[in-house]
């Protein structure tokens, strides 16, 4: 693993990893007993951990639904956070309006896979409750909600087995099958004592950025594409740093997601990613035709007109 020298940072992501791995400890103990109680303490553990990394100006809150501007209501979700804005007379109500809803989250205390393909099937359901933005790539690729799973542990725990490589495979499946545009995608899975994937998007890569295109039609297809992804950070990976831990993957990708909607964070965010307590990752591409755009931004995209480089600009070549 690469080294980078200490910071307070990694010691703060190290001390919540352990009292999330104490807290699933406790929780297993009276897990058979009574299921219902231990799965709600579980998600107290993750609102409080938002709590405590969250700017005071969000309030997080457990149990609701999210209703449209239609009135159309989502499944019931364990864990919203909610935005600055949000009246303060609703915020027991248990129905949260979807504009104020920030990001929203299912969580286990034990992953399976098939909680993978209700997780992301609810995204896709959630997200669509929102009206489609234009005007620009960052808008066209991205709902206004960041969306995900949280869990303390996983059920591969045999000698055999391969939980990294599972929970990637069963990503990539389940976003085949629900996932029909990239703003649907979720946006973050963290399993706090194994790893933690979050969405990637690539604007677009075609014949109007580059020359030769020749090299690059394998991987972009022969009129190129936009991509998504779902970027794993694990341990294993080979160039990963020292001070990883998921959670710190959760903190600094939470923040950034959060950060596009609300320019107040960025700063912190900023700082978040270039203490680099997420560490390293990699994943594999899923094309899409720049037929997802609308015709004005599909014809900018086609032409390259995208920034490389420039900080929380909408025209940006990818997105994290």
């Amino acid at each position: 693993m690469s080294q980078q020298k200490t910071h307070d940072l990694y010691d703060f992501m190290r001390q919540m990893s352990a009292e999330m791995s104490a807290e699933y400890s406790r929780i297993q103990m009276r897990a058979t007993e009574d299921p219902g109680t231990a799965g709600d303490q579980g998600e107290e553990n993750w609102a409080e951990l938002l709590r405590d990394w969250l700017p005071r100006n969000y309030e997080v809150v457990t149990k609701g639904r999210i209703i449209s501007q239609e009135g159309v209501t989502s499944p019931q979700i364990d864990v919203l956070v909610l935005n600055g804005a949000y009246p303060k007379k609703l915020l027991n109500k248990k129905l949260y309006l979807a504009a104020g809803v920030a990001a929203a989250f299912e969580c286990k205390t034990t992953l399976k896979a098939s909680h993978i393909g209700e997780a992301v099937e609810t995204c896709a359901k959630i997200k669509s409750l929102y009206p489609t933005r234009a005007g620009t790539p960052y808008k066209e690729l991205h709902a206004p909600i960041v969306y995900g799973l949280l869990a303390h542990s996983h059920v591969w725990k045999g000698g055999d087995s391969t939980p990294e490589q599972n929970i990637e495979e069963k990503l990539r499946e389940v976003d085949a099958t629900f996932v029909s545009h990239p703003r649907l995608q979720m946006d973050l899975l963290c399993v706090a004592d194994l790893a933690a994937w979050t969405s990637s998007k690539i604007t677009f890569v075609g014949p109007g950025q580059i020359s030769d295109w020749s090299a690059m039609a394998p991987m972009y297809g022969p009129n190129g594409s936009a991509t998504s992804a779902y970027i794993g950070h694990t341990r294993s990976y080979e160039q990963q740093v020292e001070q990883f831990t998921p959670i710190g993957v959760l903190i600094s990708y939470l923040s950034q997601k959060l950060a596009w909607e609300n320019p107040s964070l960025r700063d912190l965010a900023d700082y978040y990613r270039i203490a680099n307590i997420a560490g390293s990752g990699r994943g594999h591409m899923r094309r899409w035709p720049s037929s997802i755009y609308s015709d004005e931004i599909r014809s900018r995209v086609e032409a390259g007109q995208l920034s490389n480089g420039m900080p929380w600009d909408e025209w940006h070549i990818g997105f994290q």
